[in-house]
Parts: C-alpha cells; sequence; structure tokens
C-alpha cells in the first residue's frame, strides 16, 4: 500500500516536540473537580515529533525542524526522535524549558490536553538550510504548535519549490489568507471544521476530515468524495490516534485519496489500541498486516 515497491517519499515535518505527562483516571475531571488518577507516566511527544515519528515509521524519510530547551527532558525527546530514524539536524536546542503537554485520559480512551510551548515558541524563523529541507522534499507537514508565521513561511516556501503542504491546523486558529493559498492538503477533525468554518475549507483543494471510531471523509477540489471505514479495535488511548493517521496519511498521499484514507485509518486506529503517544504509532509492516488481516476476515 505504501511505497514498498519504489524509493522512500521524504517527507520534512516542521512542528513541536513535547513531554508529555500522562495521567489515568476513571473519568475525566469537570471543572472544579478533584480526582484520584490511577496512572502517572512521562512520554515524548509534541504534534510535531508525533507525527514524525508516524510517517518514519509508516516508510517515509523525514527531517524534522523544532526546538528543545535546556533542560533535563531536552536529550531524551531528542534521542527518541533518533530512535525512530528522524532526522534531527535541524533540531536546535535553545535556553529554557522544552515543550510540556498535560494529559488526562479516561478508562474509554477519552483525553484531555493542555500544551505549554516552552521552547516550541522560539520557532520564529527558518535558516537557509531548513528552507532548503522544506524545499528538497516531497512533503511538507506541519501542525501549529509552533508560531503560525514560521509554518506560513515555510508553506510558502514549499509552494513555490514544488513541495506539497499538508497541514494539521491543531490547536485550531484563524489561518491567514496567505497560508490558505498555499495549503495543499487540510487534515482535522469534526470539532475543528466546525471552528474553522466553511469558507475555510472551500479555499483549499483536498479536505480530510477524521470521524474517530467511524473513520474519515475526503473532499476534493471538484467536490469529489471518499469516505474510509475505521478498523474495527478496542481503544484503550486515543491520545496519539490523529498524528498517527496524519504521518500514515503523508507517506500514501501521492497513491490517491482512498488509499491513503484506508492506510491513515488502519494506523490510527492500530494507535488506539496502545498507551502513550509516540509509544503507540505502528509501524508499515503493522499497518499492512492490519489491513491484510481485515480483508480475509
Amino acid at each position: 500500500m505504501t511505497n514498498v515497491d519504489g524509493p522512500a517519499r521524504t517527507i520534512t515535518v516542521l512542528g513541536s516536540v513535547n513531554m508529555d505527562l500522562v495521567t489515568t483516571t476513571d473519568t475525566l475531571p469537570a471543572p472544579g473537580e478533584t480526582i484520584l488518577g490511577a496512572t502517572f507516566a512521562l512520554t515524548p511527544g509534541g504534534k510535531g515529533a508525533n507525527q514524525a515519528i508516524a510517517a518514519a515509521r509508516a516508510g517515509a524519510e523525514v527531517e524534522f525542524i523544532g526546538a528543545v530547551g535546556d533542560d533535563t527532558f531536552a536529550l531524551e525527546l531528542r534521542e527518541t526522535l533518533v530512535l525512530n530514524d528522524v532526522g534531527t539536524q535541524y533540531l536546535r536546542e535553545v535556553e529554557g524549558p522544552s515543550g510540556v503537554a498535560v494529559i488526562t485520559v479516561d478508562r474509554t480512551g477519552e483525553n484531555s490536553i493542555i500544551v505549554v510551548a516552552g521552547a516550541n515558541a522560539t520557532v520564529t524563523d527558518l535558516s537557509a538550510d531548513e528552507l532548503s529541507a522544506v524545499g528538497q522534499a516531497d512533503l511538507l507537514l506541519c501542525q501549529l504548535e509552533v508560531p503560525l508565521e514560521t509554518v506560513t513561511a515555510a508553506a510558502t516556501h514549499a509552494r513555490a519549490n514544488g513541495t506539497t503542504v499538508m497541514l494539521n491546523p491543531s490547536p485550531v486558529q484563524p489561518l491567514p489568507p496567505e497560508l490558505l493559498e498555499v495549503i495543499d492538503v487540510l487534515i482535522l477533525n469534526s470539532i475543528e471544521s466546525a471552528q474553522l468554518g466553511p469558507a475555510v475549507l472551500a479555499a483549499v483543494p483536498h479536505v480530510v476530515t477524521t470521524l474517530g471510531a467511524d473513520g474519515a471523509t475526503y473532499r476534493g477540489p471538484n467536490g469529489e468524495e471518499v469516505v474510509v471505514r475505521s478498523l474495527p479495535v478496542e481503544a484503550i488511548d486515543t491520545t496519539g490516534a490523529g498524528d498517527a493517521f496524519a504521518g500514515a496519511l503523508a507517506v500514501a498521499w501521492e497513491q490517491g485519496p482512498e488509499r491513503a484514507l484506508t492506510w491513515a485509518c488502519a494506523a490510527g486506529a492500530i494507535a488506539t489500541t496502545r498507551a502513550g503517544a509516540s509509544t503507540s504509532l505502528p509501524t508499515e509492516e503493522q499497518i499492512q498486516a492490519a489491513l491484510t488481516l481485515t480483508a480475509h476476515s
């Protein structure tokens, strides 16, 4: 399904890298409520890093542009990328704390997340070498946990050099016209879709909307639609599912919307069956095996 019969896709990811502070509970706390947690773990994450690892595990050659701090988390965050075959020559180290995300997961696998940008907020410009990494890639994958101006500059450079621009607009925020003009593919969930509104979605030629356990939909430049169901699984943690989906979609995108969505939905489903974010992301072989098993069942 992916690129096993040809050269690996080259993907540059511009995004965040965080340490996730993950607590599990029976139910998510209501405002003002104090509840007892069941477990606690420190897990490397961040939407950018997660999607970079997801793409690398799904078969791409990946370079990562981002920043860590000079704190105790920085070394583990860098090593996690390296151990997952993600290029880190453009991962900066800056003064101050690395990014963190405080995540609570309930017994059904639903989660709530608070992100503190830390070092991610310092990625306010791109060097000539970083821009070269963008322009030479087959695809640029971005999110919105680094400054919007930097995402816009990278996407503009990508468009000028024939690099496909894929954006996961999370955490959702208004997208400036100069960014909308250069996005090829928008990946978002139904809540983000409603927040951005139909006018924004109409400005992007390819829109992929994730529907959780129901799969995903695609709307093309001429109004064509594709609907792909998710694999049936028992979810225990949805934290990394969206990032698994985005990374896998980026790898399979050149093979067309239906095949790309099928591959990405499988990756997202597998991720929900494992705890953690970066630790839940499936490999190319695992995605293919799950699809093969489903096809034969």
